[in-house]
């Protein structure tokens, strides 16, 4: 909970958050039950996986621009309707940075392409030169 003599202006606001998945609309990149965590900003790129609020609904979704201008949120599993943002009052809440499946844990850079993470320390290199 915020200070409430901080306003909207304290350190937690700013700091990422986990939320758990509830439902199919993202998989199969999001499957029901996992664990996303969520940078707190509203940088608009495009493809990268967002919490958005609509309409005064919060949505997880892909946020997708067209060359055109035209802006929408689509669900990866295609038996959701994409929400076209245009007229809508809507804002991103935050971008997805991390994903977590029974401990599997992957990262998203700014493109949404896979960060590799090591899984062992072998997959580590040693920067002390010992």
């Amino acid at each position: 909970m915020a200070d409430p003599t901080l306003g909207s202006t304290g350190c937690s606001m700013h700091e990422p958050y986990a939320l758990q998945v509830l439902g199919d609309q993202m998989e199969p990149e999001f499957p029901d039950g996992c664990i996303v965590i969520i940078e707190p900003t509203d940088e608009r790129k495009p493809g990268r996986f967002v919490f958005a609020e609509v309409e005064g609904v919060r949505w997880f979704r892909q946020y997708i621009r067209e060359a055109n201008g035209d802006e929408r949120l689509v669900a990866l599993n295609a038996i959701y309707p994409e929400i076209e943002l245009r007229g809508l009052d809507w804002r991103v809440l935050g971008v997805i940075i991390q994903r977590n499946i029974r401990r599997q844990i992957k990262h998203y850079d700014d493109a949404h392409e896979p960060v590799p993470t090591p899984t062992s320390l072998s997959a580590l290199k040693d920067l002390t030169g010992t």
